[in-house]
């Protein structure tokens, strides 16, 4: 049986995110304050765990919050870096003008130094608009595997903003001037939408009314860093010749220069921002039921040879898939009795994968088909939340439960030991 404990206790929510919970060396956890996932407008904490000595510290608090924000959450470790990047509502958030999909941006908190966090992306609603900014929401920030980029889903405020898409921040050396009046935001990084998107696609066609939920894949070893700086794999909503709508597996390669020499990509009065020329997603996977419709993230191989995700088996059960990126075929590497509940995470060497189902927490090894329950939750304890994480060293699990405790029900985080 594998150890289970407890790691926090306040009455208060602990809610990790769907990646990068863990400091570098796995001392630290990092968690915003939600107690309900569907909260962040409303919530103004960002903490650390110290998983040695169990105490927290807070390291990020919003100013004036209110139910209408401007809220923070979704926070994950830099790769390499103590610091972390995690969902920030605009300041000037109120009940007329609330936290939102199209009203949010990326902030940056280091954890050991005197540095203030600074805001990522810049946003600028003023006409003509400053390039590398945007004029929506930014959400789900992820580095790059170096930590030198980030990737990000958008909604625009003003021109279409039911259309998500993905985006890319790129670092730069010299800072970018904008006025800083309303809702415009000064950032460090330069921002750039890298999914093409419509809000009809013809059925049949390689076109997509959404772009979300994507993964970095790493760069080939055999590769030619010249031609590109990364790679991100993302899904897309196609229509079938039916017409109706298959979620398929897109890559897109960065190339900074592109992106950078691009001035007028930010677009002008009326439009979202643009694709940078030479900049062009390609659809990778072309099956016939594509991948599951429940909200996961793609999850890439350390060696960038596959890309894993959930797609529906013919009961409708969620099972594991897998991407090979060589050619794009979809394979199913799981054939559970039951229904996976949660998103899902890979260990460090790509041998496991995480999730949840029926109330516990589960590993399985790809290679072996060995599936192990390692939890044993009773039947009259509370919902598992989200998706359980590895940490570095591949030893433990961590994961948000609904504990009811005297003083109501609130998310806690707890810990699977792997080693027995």
């Amino acid at each position: 049986m594998y150890e289970t404990k407890q790691l926090t206790f306040d009455p208060s929510g602990h809610t990790l995110h769907h990646q990068g919970v863990f400091s570098r060396d796995g001392k630290y956890l990092t968690f915003d304050g939600r107690n309900d996932e569907t909260h962040i407008g409303r919530t103004g904490s960002i903490s650390l765990l110290d998983l040695s000595s169990g105490t927290q510290k807070n390291i990020y608090s919003t100013a004036n919050q209110t139910l209408y924000g401007p809220g923070v959450g979704a926070v994950s470790f830099h790769p390499t870096d103590n610091k972390v990047i995690f969902i920030h509502g605009l300041v000037h958030a109120n009940a007329e003008k609330p936290y939102d999909i199209t009203r949010r941006t990326g902030m940056i908190m280091p954890i050991d130094s005197t540095l203030s966090a600074q805001f990522a992306d810049i946003r600028d609603i003023q006409f003509p608009y400053t390039p590398g900014s945007l004029r929506g929401g930014t959400h789900s920030h992820a580095w790059d595997p170096s930590g030198d980029m980030l990737s990000f889903t958008y909604n625009d405020e003003f021109v279409e903003p039911q259309l998500r898409m993905v985006g890319v921040m790129l670092p730069i050396e010299d800072p970018i001037y904008i006025d800083k009046q309303g809702d415009n935001v000064l950032g460090n990084y330069y921002s750039a939408i890298v999914s093409e998107v419509v809000a009809n696609p013809k059925p049949g066609s390689d076109e997509i009314s959404k772009a979300f939920d994507e993964c970095w894949l790493p760069i080939p070893s055999t590769a030619n860093h010249k031609d590109f700086s990364g790679i991100i794999a993302f899904q897309g909503n196609t229509l079938n010749d039916a017409g109706q709508v298959i979620t398929e597996i897109f890559t897109v390669e960065i190339d900074k220069d592109k992106i950078l020499d691009d001035s007028i990509a930010v677009g002008i009065l009326g439009e979202r921002p643009h694709v940078p020329r030479g900049i062009k997603q390609q659809r990778l996977s072309r099956s016939t039921k594509g991948i599951s419709d429940f909200r996961h993230w793609l999850r890439a191989s350390h060696d960038g040879q596959y890309i894993y995700a959930l797609g529906k088996d013919e009961t409708n059960r969620n099972q594991l898939i897998q991407c090979e990126v060589s050619s794009g075929e979809l394979s199913y590497i799981s054939d559970f009795n039951f229904s996976i509940q949660s998103p899902i995470n890979l260990d460090v060497s790509s041998s496991w994968i995480t999730f949840t189902a029926n109330k516990q927490v589960y590993i399985y090894h790809i290679s072996k088909k060995e599936l192990i329950q390692v939890s044993n939750h009773s039947n009259n304890e509370l919902p598992l939340i989200g998706v359980p994480s590895f940490s570095p060293d591949g030893r433990s699990l961590v994961y948000n439960q609904l504990v009811k405790q005297d003083s109501g029900i609130f998310i806690q985080i707890k810990q699977i030991n792997l080693e027995q």
